[in-house]
């Protein structure tokens, strides 16, 4: 049984409105990536409103910055689902939808098995690895660290 699960966050700026034309591949593209997710192994819970997704949501406090955030049983359950299918060519594609930012816009941390991250704590990560570097505390898929006990 494992003890800790992957937990992610990425978020980024919008060049327009959610309702706007030039959103419309990645808006049109939500629900079907989500559920692409839901069904991936490894995946264990993503971050969502009563709509099905977090576009409701907003991190630091910014009207235009998106927050997505879901927990995976490790980094490899997380990097099969992010470089395949749909998803994958829209992450192609983000600088048609997103700002290109200087500082660290997603990081990934070890949380206790069964234990549902919020924005709070997702800003508290990003804000840490924007300082620090990777470390245990936040890291990527680049540099990642063990879950806690595992050598």
């Amino acid at each position: 049984m494992t003890t800790h699960e992957l937990a992610q966050v990425n978020t980024g700026r919008l060049k327009n409105p959610l309702d706007a034309p030039q959103l419309k591949d990645f808006v049109d593209n939500l629900a079907p990536v989500n559920a692409v997710a839901d069904a991936a192994d490894g995946f264990v819970w993503r971050l969502q409103t009563e709509g099905g997704d977090a576009t409701d949501l907003r991190i630091f406090g910014d009207e235009w910055l998106l927050v997505n955030m879901s927990v995976w049983r490790d980094p490899n359950a997380l990097t099969a689902f992010m470089y395949q299918g749909t998803h994958r060519e829209l992450l192609a594609r983000r600088y048609e939808f997103f700002e290109r930012m200087q500082e660290v816009m997603t990081t990934l941390w070890w949380v206790p098995a069964g234990h549902r991250p919020t924005v709070r704590e997702a800003e508290e990560r990003l804000l840490h690895i924007r300082e620090h570097g990777p470390t245990e505390r936040a890291f990527t898929l680049r540099k990642t660290f063990p879950a806690p006990g595992v050598r």
